[in-house]
């Protein structure tokens, strides 16, 4: 089975296990950089890429113009998603993984952690990318890996229920309610965001929390995060408690909505709101739902800012072909052609700005997540996030449900979280 990298539960899940089921030993970083190391292109060579069955239809036919223009074979092995980190963590050490991989950038620190990624020259080109998406792609101050995409949440209207934009996200509670007041035979809720009945959602709460100012780690100057800095429970963390909580016993917040029932709801007209990726947009549009797509306006008085994801490829620290590999990600993966070819396989806002520029002017849907996304903040890489998620994503469940203390319930899970990741 492969699995697509654009799920925001995969990416989250996916980055948890990678945390869990791996080598806790630090490997030593890898020493030299891409191009710099070992393995001078020449033709009759054959670099390998690992990625999933979405995305190699789209790189096929550019590996095949590198074979025409270089004589070297790019090797196409499509691998189970859900398990693609574990194994190139486990196979580079020993010679036997791939030269690239097609990864999520939310595993970048793990990859790093265990010297299994090599920094990437991108120089100059560097500025042809969206800001955030090299920030994610960046670790401890050096670039690793070549965006692709970024994807992250926005708020889904249901123009026919509610036709213009709110300015806070209190004026889109009112406007639901009232939707669910006119029309009581079909809408049932004033605002929908799916979560896991187990442990929450963080990451699609992430604007919520930011909107009250409270961040899960301190960023560093260059956006990157600071794993000994854990701000979550800093006064706006308590504040977002507050709010968590006052949302849960308005209904504003349900812990009994799944995100299938969110969508499902949705398509079906039961709500004018919808805190969803563009993962769930066709399945909308099939529905015949008129939507527009709008920035989640703010709870807390500050700007609301969704977590960003970048897909991005990956070279081996092992691999002896680096030379190769570099010259296939930047010249041949990071083209205009090659990033809305991606785009055409995968529905998200291309990295590069050029191709994200062309993209925007045909398909309004990803102008709206992808402006909504540049100003959001890219999702944490560092290893240290494995350890948040649970309790993180528990105490807000325990807060919707309507049960403790604010203060005392985040208090709690920030104590846990700073005990895991001493």
């Amino acid at each position: 089975m492969t699995v697509t990298p654009s799920s925001a539960f995969t990416r989250r899940t996916f980055f948890g296990l990678a945390g869990a089921g791996l080598t806790t030993v630090a490997l030593a970083a890898c020493s030299s950089p891409s191009g710099s190391g070992s393995g001078a292109a020449s033709s009759n060579q054959t670099i390998t890429i690992w990625l999933d069955t979405q995305r190699a239809p789209a790189i096929k036919p550019i590996a095949e113009k590198f074979k025409k223009d270089t004589g070297i074979t790019v090797k196409l092995v499509v691998k189970d998603f859900a398990n693609v980190d574990k194994d190139f963590i486990s196979q580079v050490p020993t010679g036997k993984g791939p030269d690239m991989i097609v990864s999520p950038h939310d595993k970048l620190g793990s990859y790093v952690q265990n010297g299994v990624v090599s920094p990437l020259q991108l120089g100059d080109k560097s500025g042809d990318y969206a800001d955030v998406a090299i920030q994610a792609v960046t670790y401890d101050g050096q670039v690793y890996g070549l965006p692709y995409s970024i994807e992250n949440v926005a708020l889904l209207r249901n123009t026919a229920l509610v036709p213009d934009v709110s300015s806070t996200f209190d004026e889109v509670v009112s406007k639901g309610k009232a939707a669910q007041a006119a029309n009581a035979g079909t809408v049932k809720y004033p605002f929908l965001l799916g979560l896991d009945p187990k442990q929450g959602d963080p990451y699609h709460m992430y604007p919520l929390q930011t909107s009250f100012g409270s961040s899960v780690f301190a960023q560093k100057s260059d956006g990157t995060y600071d794993a000994t800095k854990l701000t979550l429970g800093d006064e706006a963390g308590l504040k977002f408690a507050a709010a968590i909580k006052d949302w849960g016993q308005q209904g504003i917040l349900n812990a009994n909505i799944t995100g299938d029932i969110a969508l499902d709801a949705f398509d079906k007209g039961q709500s004018a709101y919808y805190l969803t990726g563009p993962w769930n947009v066709p399945a909308i549009k099939k529905a015949g739902i008129k939507y527009a797509i709008d920035p989640l306006p703010s709870a807390g008085g500050e700007q609301a800012k969704p977590f960003l994801g970048v897909n991005a490829f990956f070279i081996s620290a092992k691999s002896k072909n680096k030379v190769a590999a570099t010259k296939f990600l930047v010249e041949y993966l990071g083209t205009d052609s090659a990033q809305e070819a991606l785009y055409k396989v995968g529905g998200r806002p291309p990295a590069l700005k050029t191709a994200y520029a062309t993209v925007a002017k045909s398909d309004p849907d990803i102008k709206s997540f992808g402006d909504i996304g540049l100003n959001g903040v890219p999702m944490p890489a560092i290893p240290q996030m494995a350890s948040v998620w649970a309790d993180w994503g528990s105490a807000e469940l325990q807060l919707i449900k309507g049960q403790g203390d604010p203060t005392t319930v985040w208090n709690t899970a920030v104590s846990n979280i700073e005990s895991k990741i001493k």
